[in-house]
């Protein structure tokens, strides 16, 4: 996939970056995507970045409450949207197996399309925000619409009939997250300078940790306390939830529109219609590949495996539930530790990131996944033992994987071209974002019962890492201070 580069592996970020070459500029300067380099290396106010960083822990209770533990798992693939005569039938009737596998199938449709809907809006919306100088506009704009996609999950009653409108605000609300999550990455390099990036990036990304186990502990603590003599039935109990993390998004992301200083748009960026940044975008890619073809083959690669790894947690809570019949305060004793166990593990890879290479710890955390898919799979009935150690163990490979594929793509890519290379890195993400959803729902359907959802995620996991072990790299060598 490339011919074998003949010149050494750049360091990371080495300051101050040299300039593109000219051949590089002109092959490379029309790659939009969502980051520029602003060239300073002036430190940045610690308020600034701190409250940047303060929108991960605003948004992240949508992941893993709404999406991924709690309202999707626990509530809208149930009982409670199960007509009455089937949801009264034992546990391990297979017809009410089948019809949770029904929900839990077209739980995944809507998040295919959701994932289509990314592919065909996230990349011209990046470059749109990046071109006006709009994108702390675009965030705010976007924030409130996610904030409004969760409280319209309060409507969400549980009934069999409104099955499809929760599947549809979730779906919704996942777009607009990523959209969002452009804008949100693009404003990186205004809090960060070359030499600090990594170290503010993961600051965001600890605190979306962090504020995800506040949050489940939270609902674990409300539901403990019986939410104090409520009256929660007609799944009032999960919409007020919804209502909570969307206050929850509001109140904290409010720091980095304060904060965080606008940047007016960049001179040399011409404004440019909708439909044509989809010929723009097509010639940033063909211009890469002509120019550096090992990144481009990663960035491929990585678009691949990266869906397959955001499979994992958007897709784990609802097999806890289904497949392996984890009650409530199960499946929510698990989040936190899953969070745990995610964050600890990305720290500790980082040490093995500068030891062994970037590289080594994504195939090692990619096989890990792959191979402990297949085990929760094949040992499915053992018992709920089987998910509590495998799903650790995918949750504990998840985070490196993603860690390390930004500090590889920092290694692989020219020196002076940081910028761009990392704002189609955001943009080519979203390339796949449909395929987990669309094996998920597609094995499931096929077979009939949730477990074998697990198959569809194993294979995007499994060609992401093929694709990258066919790519050639240049020859590592140590990062220079």
């Amino acid at each position: 996939m490339g011919p074998e580069p003949t010149s050494s592996e750049p360091p990371i970020f080495k300051a101050p970056p040299a300039p593109p070459t000219t051949a590089n500029a002109a092959a490379l300067g029309a790659i939009a995507g969502v980051y520029q380099d602003t060239g300073s290396e002036a430190p940045v106010p610690r308020k600034q970045v701190v409250s940047w960083a303060f929108w991960d822990w605003a948004t992240q209770p949508f992941n893993s409450v709404i999406l991924t533990f709690v309202f999707a798992s626990l509530y809208l693939v149930s009982d409670s949207f199960l007509p009455a005569d089937i949801a009264a039938l034992p546990e391990n009737d297979a017809v009410k197996e089948r019809a949770l596998a029904e929900l839990s199938s077209g739980y995944g449709l809507a998040t295919t399309v959701a994932g289509i809907l990314i592919l065909l809006l996230a990349p011209v919306l990046g470059q749109t925000a990046d071109r006006s100088g709009g994108r702390k506009r675009w965030l705010f704009a976007f924030t409130m619409l996610l904030a409004l996609a969760q409280f319209a999950l309060f409507f969400t009653f549980a009934d069999p009939t409104f099955f499809w409108y929760g599947a549809i605000v979730l779906a919704l609300g996942a777009v607009i997250s990523e959209i969002a999550g452009v804008n949100y990455n693009a404003m990186l390099v205004q809090v960060a300078t070359p030499k600090t990036i990594g170290k503010v990036s993961g600051l965001g990304w600890g605190l979306g940790y962090i504020g995800g186990i506040v949050a489940l502990t939270i609902v674990i603590a409300l539901t403990f306390a019986d939410w104090f003599g409520l009256d929660t039935s007609n799944g009032l109990a999960y919409r007020l939830i919804a209502a909570g993390c969307a206050v929850w998004t509001i109140l904290f992301s409010i720091p980095i529109f304060l904060n965080v200083p606008s940047l007016p748009a960049p001179p040399q960026k011409e404004r440019i219609g909708f439909f044509r940044s989809y010929a723009v975008l097509i010639n940033d890619i063909v211009a890469l590949y002509k120019v550096h073809r090992p990144t481009f083959w990663f960035l491929f690669a990585s678009a691949v495996y990266r869906d397959g790894l955001a499979g994992v947690f958007a897709f784990g809570g609802i097999l806890a539930s289904v497949a392996f019949h984890f009650t409530t305060n199960e499946v929510l004793i698990f989040a936190i530790a899953a969070n745990v166990v995610a964050g600890i593990s990305t720290i500790l890879a980082g040490r093995l990131d500068d030891r062994f290479g970037a590289r080594s710890v994504i195939i090692a955390a990619l096989s890990g996944l792959v191979l402990m898919a297949i085990l929760v799979f094949a040992l499915a009935g053992v018992g709920t033992i089987v998910f509590w150690v495998g799903g650790l163990i995918l949750s504990a490979c998840v985070g490196p994987a993603q860690a390390a594929s930004r500090s590889l793509l920092a290694r692989v890519t020219p020196e002076g071209m940081q910028g761009e290379i990392f704002g189609l890195y955001a943009t080519t993400g979203r390339v796949a974002s449909f395929m987990a959803p669309a094996l998920w729902t597609l094995f499931i359907v096929w077979f009939g019962s949730t477990i074998y959802g697990v198959l569809g995620i194993a294979i995007v996991l499994l060609v992401g890492l093929v694709l990258l072990l066919l790519v050639k790299f240049p020859p590592r060598r140590p990062v220079q201070s």
